[in-house]
């Protein structure tokens, strides 16, 4: 098997798990009692993990060549420690289990992303192509828990998270190292986070990330309080990840011809839109559908586009704690700032309120990429 067919794998099974679990885990924990505040504390669990947790594990990965060693015993440990959610329904026995989760389960994706941009060296616009694979996991996930959910208890998302986490681990046995990366040395990345594109890209993405929280942790309490079932949440879920993958496959030609700064701002000024469009349109399905259909730039063409950023701006010995650092900010500090602040008002202010919030935190992020992100030729995006 060669290397990008292992990749697609891994990806799959990773984002099937997130597929599984994401949607349908706050409907679990809102079925034993939980409320709103404690919801999004242990939703926001993964982000918080995100802070430090990656940094560690993108150090060690960068100073001795150990990416897939450190990917296959931090995936083991999340298997071991997801057993929690079958012991107890306690919410503090819950809090300290899902931190242990994802403290182990926060080192695998940025040095698979560094092992992924590491084998395609000098062609990082193929990305697009191995990473799909992880959103039609995602979508198998999605839908297959939303049709089973229609049909039998919700404890039953337990178990099949817990088998595609098993899956993950055993696709992570079959990683091998990027040659010419293992037992290197790492150099300094102290230069290139003084620049200025640099902090107002980790910037802008942290907002990013956090206009998301409110979709993370209740979009799927948002649709099924209005009376849609499982399966049309899954449906719309799936719908999202289906333009996910589209932007995915055009993306070598729409970085050929866009600047990488004019992607980055239509991602942000769709997001506000899509977020606005969530929070005060739920009663129209075709509304809905157009809202997720906007999941393509919101996070598909933003995220191909900072990888590709970051592939360039940072050298090949530093791109595991590139990634880290990214996953860090963006993802740790963003994702747990944007759901704390839902979870703080979904139950005060309402729905509207919240997704309101949400699209002016990727105002902010639009602000930040046109004040700090240069206007670089069309085809440097992907090179």
């Amino acid at each position: 098997m060669a290397q990008s067919e292992r990749l697609s794998a891994w990806y799959f099974w990773y984002f099937a798990f997130i597929g599984a679990f994401l949607p349908y885990f706050s409907l679990y924990l809102q079925s034993i009692g939980l409320s709103a505040g404690r919801i999004a504390v242990l939703m926001s669990l993964g982000q918080f993990m995100r802070l430090l947790a990656p940094l560690l594990w993108g150090w060690l990965a960068d100073s001795g060549g150990r990416r897939v060693r450190i990917v296959v015993a931090s995936t083991a440990a999340a298997v071991a420690s997801y057993a929690v959610v079958f012991l107890t329904q306690d919410f503090v026995a819950l809090l300290i289990g899902m931190a242990v989760l994802h403290f182990f389960w926060s080192a695998s994706l940025p040095l698979v992303e560094a092992l992924t941009l590491g084998h395609l060296a000098s062609h990082p616009e193929r990305y697009g192509r191995i990473r799909l694979w992880g959103s039609i996991g995602f979508i198998a996930a999605v839908m297959g828990v939303g049709f089973l959910l229609d049909l039998a208890p919700i404890s039953s998302q337990l178990w099949v998270s817990w088998a595609l986490l098993l899956g993950t681990f055993l696709s992570a046995l079959t990683l091998v190292e990027v040659k010419g990366h293992a037992g290197q040395v790492a150099g300094p990345i102290r230069d290139v986070l003084r620049q200025r594109k640099v902090v107002f890209l980790l910037a802008a993405g942290l907002f990013m990330m956090a206009a998301h929280g409110a979709l993370y942790v209740f979009y799927s309490i948002h649709l099924v309080v209005q009376g849609y079932d499982k399966t049309v949440v899954g449906t719309l879920w799936t719908l999202g990840v289906v333009a996910e993958i589209v932007v995915f496959l055009f993306m070598p030609r729409i970085s050929a011809r866009i600047s990488l700064r004019q992607i980055l701002l239509a991602c942000f000024a769709l997001a506000a839109l899509r977020f606005l469009l969530i929070g005060w349109a739920v009663e129209f399905i075709g509304v809905l559908i157009f809202a997720q259909l906007l999941h393509g730039a919101s996070f598909g063409a933003h995220h191909a586009a900072t990888m590709a950023a970051l592939n360039r701006w940072f050298a090949a010995r530093q791109q595991a704690r590139a990634q880290a650092l990214y996953g860090s900010i963006a993802y740790g500090a963003g994702g747990l700032g944007g759901a704390l602040l839902a979870g703080a008002l979904w139950e005060s202010a309402g729905a509207g309120i919240t997704f309101s919030a949400a699209s002016l935190l990727a105002l902010v992020g639009l602000i930040l990429v046109w004040r700090g992100v240069p206007g670089d030729p069309a085809s440097a995006a992907v090179r």
